[in-house]
Parts: C-alpha cells; structure tokens; sequence
C-alpha cells in the first residue's frame, strides 16, 4: 500500500530526528514546521522547495544546530490546497510547537496562512517573488518585490526589446496584480498593451493566445504563468514566429518538461541565477550537487528558501532564544553573504535588499545574466503612486475564484 504524502513527511520528521539522536541528548531539538504542495497542481514547483531547505538544515546541523540545539523540520503536505496549508500551519504551531513555518508556493497559500502566523505571533518565511501589496511583522519575505524584479525588467525591456506588448498569465493573484503594476508602467512610459489572456492554474489548454499574437505581432511577451502552463505554452510557440518573451514564473529548474532548445534567446528576470559567478555561489552549488545529484539545477525559489532558514539560524544565534518573539524583534538587523549576493532584511517591511537581475536562456536551461543592478535595491511591497489601501482594494477586487488562487 503506497504511504500517503502527510506519512512521507512524518517518516522524514523521523530520519532527522534518528540522524541527531545521541548528539546532545542532554539539549531538546528546535523543531521548524515545513509545508509545501508534494501532490496537486504545485507539487512540481514546490517539491525542490524541501531540497533547498534541508541543506541549509544540514549545513547549521554539521556546525552544532541554533544555540546548540539541532533543527528538525516537521514536514507535511500542502495538497495545492490554501485551506490545507491553514489548518496545518495552525496543527504545527499549536500541536508540534514549531518555532517557525518554512512554507507557501504561492501567495494565496501565504494569505491563508498570514492570519494564523499573527494570531499565534509566530513566524513565517516565504521564499518566492511575489506581487507585493502585503506586508505583515509575522512574515519574512525572502523573494522579490515587484521593484525588484517586476519594474527593473519592463524599464530594460522598453529600452532594448521594443514599445508593444502581450501579457500572459496564471489565472491566480500573482498574475493578476502583477499585471497592474505592468498596465501602469507601459501607460506612464509610452508603451502599448496588445492583448492580455490567463490561463487556469494547471491548464495546458492556451485557447486563442496563438491566434493572437500571430495576429497582433508584439514586440514582446510578458509571461506571469506560474506553473506547468509554462510546458505547455513554449512547447507550441515552435509553431509560430515569437517575439522575445520575458518570464517571471520560470526560473531555471521549471523547464525540466520542455525542450530547452525552445527557450533559447528568451529571457527571465530574477534576483539568482545558477550562473551567477561568485565563490559564495560555486560553493552553495557544489554542496547542493552533492547532496541532491549532480544533474540537479537550482532556482531563484530554492535558492531564497535557504537564504530564509540560514537567516533565522542567525536571529536565533543573536536573539540566544529560539522564541518567534525574540527573533523576530532582531531579524530586522541580519543581512548574510548569500549565493545570490549580500542581501539585508529591511527592518522597516521585513523584505530583503536584493539584486535585480534580467538572464538569458541557454540551450542547456540555464540562464547567462545580461544585466543586473549596480546595487541591492531597497524593497517597496506597496509602490507609492497609490495608496495601501488603494493597492488593498484592487487585490480584494481580483476576477477571481477559491478554485483558482
């Protein structure tokens, strides 16, 4: 009879617990609560979530644990389910007494789970590029916020790919309110929106985007899809003669299903790139092929992941407390020489300092940086020509439904 996916998280619970048994008998374990999707429409995506996580778990075991405790995650089962991810993130703070949630593949998973977070005054990392237009003193953003990844691209687009547009996308939040951001800065640079199509969370049914934008000739594609829709849209634009497209929901490792030949010449715009040329990076890289095989790839979201958990080891060795209270009232102060580059958790919105980068697809899927910023960019969840409450308001009023957030 085959385990179900909640079974497979307790018996790796257990793997961890049995590795460290016999270390320090005399200290308890710091247990962290893990939930991302292992089936349903996310598991692709979200499944190398967990490999990331767990080197970095390794790395700080090796060296002694936080405050010499060592860390075992409790690993479970988001289903691609936001009321799943809810109830568990309750379950494991409430239950297993988890000193923070590692979790969330999407933002309206993070939205389930941001009330539990602050009603039980816990903490929760997110690891991936998000729309921003949130900010909560209970979550660690450790992906980019739209000024980060979402405006630097479509400013070096305008100037160096062309003035029309077809933007495709997930029907989810992301999509929806990233395309807002979009809309506003091609109208205020002069740039023109051809046609705007999105696509149900793991349809690989594109209806008449084909038709379209053979029939509209834009000078380039912004493409928000976040899961495998991505397959399936690349796989038929070797029908037709495409424009440059620049993804932001495609980071490397998401192409695994797709000739890479396909993508070669087209773009995406991240703040990590496997190729970034750094010692920092080659070793992350190096560790990673060893633990998890050496034709493993590695993406922004993975690499954001392990960037979150090594900072909270930091907060707990500062804060001398595994508490979510005391770290987090230092986490505002922690920055780390990461894979990516120094990055900083901003203390005013607990976002991060992060390069801004645009790349380059290869044939062999991984992407050549082609430019990046002279500097971390300071975060900005809610960008200032509207207010929050205006930004509130156009996220509550998305076209969409519980089925496909």
């Amino acid at each position: 009879m085959m385990r179900t996916y909640r079974q497979l998280g307790t018996i790796l619970t257990l793997i961890f617990s049995i590795l460290i048994q016999g270390c320090d008998e005399a200290k308890p374990v710091v247990r962290v609560g893990v939930i991302y999707s292992f089936t349903g429409k996310m598991a692709e995506y979200e499944k190398p979530l967990l490999d990331a996580l767990t080197l970095a778990i390794e790395e700080i075991n090796a060296k002694g644990g936080v405050i010499g405790r060592k860390v075992v995650p409790v690993i479970v089962d988001g289903k691609s389910d936001w009321k799943t991810f809810a109830q568990e993130a309750e379950r494991l703070i409430v239950e297993e007494g988890v000193s923070a949630l590692f979790a969330c593949g999407n933002s309206a998973c993070r939205k389930a789970i941001k009330p539990v977070v602050e009603k039980y005054q816990n903490l929760l990392f997110y690891p991936i590029q998000y729309e921003g237009m949130e900010q909560s003193p209970n979550i660690i953003y450790t992906g980019s916020t739209p000024n980060q990844q979402i405006t630097p691209s479509v400013i070096w687009s305008l100037k160096n790919l062309g003035k029309s547009y077809y933007l495709i996308g997930s029907n989810c939040i992301y999509s929806r309110a990233v395309n807002l951001i979009i809309k506003d800065l091609l109208m205020s640079q002069q740039g023109e929106i051809l046609g705007e199509k999105y696509i149900p969370l793991g349809s690989v049914e594109m209806g008449t985007v084909f038709d379209e934008i053979v029939e509209l000739q834009p000078d380039v594609i912004l493409n928000t899809m976040c899961d495998a829709s991505n397959n399936a849209f690349f796989e038929k634009l070797k029908t037709i003669n495409s424009p440059p497209i620049i993804s932001y929901g495609i980071a490397g490792l998401d192409i695994v299903n797709v000739n890479t030949e396909l993508m070669v010449g087209h773009y995406a715009a991240w703040n990590y790139y496997q190729s970034i040329d750094s010692d920092e990076n080659q070793r992350f890289i190096s560790e990673f092929k060893l633990r998890f095989g050496e034709q493993r790839k590695i993406n922004d979201r993975m690499e954001a992941n392990y960037v979150g958990f090594r900072l909270w080891a930091n907060a707990v060795e500062h804060a001398k407390s595994t508490s979510a209270l005391r770290v987090k009232s230092v986490i505002g102060t922690e920055s780390f020489n990461a894979p990516e580059g120094i990055v900083a958790v901003d203390q005013a919105t607990q976002h991060l300092w992060k390069t801004a980068r645009i790349g380059r697809f290869r044939k062999d899927g991984v992407i050549d940086v082609v430019w990046q910023s002279e500097r971390p960019i300071r975060p900005v969840p809610y960008l200032s020509y509207r207010s929050k409450k205006e930004w509130q308001q156009l996220v509550d009023n998305l076209p969409l439904n519980e089925a496909v957030q």
